[in-house]
């Protein structure tokens, strides 16, 4: 006998054209996500697109702590397009859109990330003269290309912010002063403040400042908090600064066969998803097991800004 699901599905798709798994899940949403996934996937009536890229997260409470991101819901719902399989043309086109509309993100959140940092250091430098070497990394779904503004709760404060934060790792000399680093402490925080409260931004900012000697003790790679710095670093990319401290952290990395490491859990992470997706299409595990094993939804990634 048919699913139920997958028949309202493909009703629903008939109907209305190719959807997002957001848009399945908000007109059918009492039967449960993970039950719409699984009926999307599996029928040979509908063709389900995903888009963008995964890359590798490091999470706690997964096993040997390599994810993929995004996670197997966050992809369905935001960046997955949910077609007919005998009509290709529609399908390609709403991808078109949603690509598009992803792209569109990014760009202005990376643009903010570039205006924000060049106001902080305009009021620091004017508060602080002097050479101070520093650089602002930017890191996450931003450098990806991955940005969304679906509202989430701001993990300190759970009032919704819009999607994706800004995640910024500002790197400083080690002979850069107590009293320097303070005070430019005190300036972003203050930015992040403004851009967080004011209604026509309400964007998260998760920022830390570190000296080079903070990035030597990290790259020892023998913990789980410094694993999670290196991979943020690793994937981060220049917004603003001091391009030779910027490549002193990057090669840094290299020199002491970090990238390869990350590489290796990058793999982990990809077999893990494959292997989590067969399980939960085969419907080996029931749902507690799916919720302790973080295979279907996924904890945000704070350990670095914490």
């Amino acid at each position: 006998m048919r699913d139920p699901v997958e028949r309202a599905v493909a009703d629903l798709v008939r109907a209305r054209g190719p959807l997002t798994g957001a848009e399945i899940a908000k007109e059918i949403g009492e039967t449960g996500s993970l039950r719409i996934w699984k009926a999307c996937k599996s029928s040979p009536e509908l063709r389900v697109r995903s888009l963008g890229i995964r890359y590798m997260r490091l999470e706690r409470n997964v096993e040997g702590f390599a994810r993929l991101s995004p996670s197997i819901l966050r992809e369905f719902f935001t960046y997955s397009v949910v077609g007919l399989a005998g009509d290709p043309g529609p399908l390609e086109k709403r991808c078109g859109e949603i690509s598009g509309r992803i792209r569109a993100i990014s760009d202005y959140k990376l643009g903010l990330a570039r205006q924000m940092v060049f106001e902080i250091m305009e009021e620091f430098r004017s508060d602080v003269p002097g050479d101070h070497r520093v650089c602002f990394i930017i890191a996450g779904d931003i450098v990806y290309g991955m940005a969304h503004d679906v509202p989430r709760p701001e993990h300190s404060t759970g009032k919704l912010v819009k999607g994706s934060d800004i995640d910024l790792i500002v790197v400083v000399g080690d002979a850069f002063p107590d009293s320097s680093i303070e005070r430019l402490d005190r300036i972003i925080y203050g930015k992040k403040y403004r851009m967080l409260i004011n209604p026509a931004v309400n964007e998260e900012v998760d920022y830390i400042i570190k000296r080079l000697a903070t990035i030597e003790k990290q790259a020892l790679f023998d913990d789980f908090r410094r694993k999670v710095a290196i991979k943020i670093l690793q994937e981060g990319v220049l917004l603003h600064g001091s391009e030779e401290l910027f490549d002193t952290v990057k090669t840094l990395l290299k020199d002491r066969g970090l990238v390869e490491k990350l590489e290796e859990l990058a793999r982990q992470a990809k077999a893990h998803r494959e292997d989590a997706e067969e399980a939960l299409l085969s419907g080996r595990l029931d749902e507690e097991s799916i919720r302790k094993t973080h295979l279907f939804y996924s904890a945000d990634e704070f350990e670095e800004f914490e």
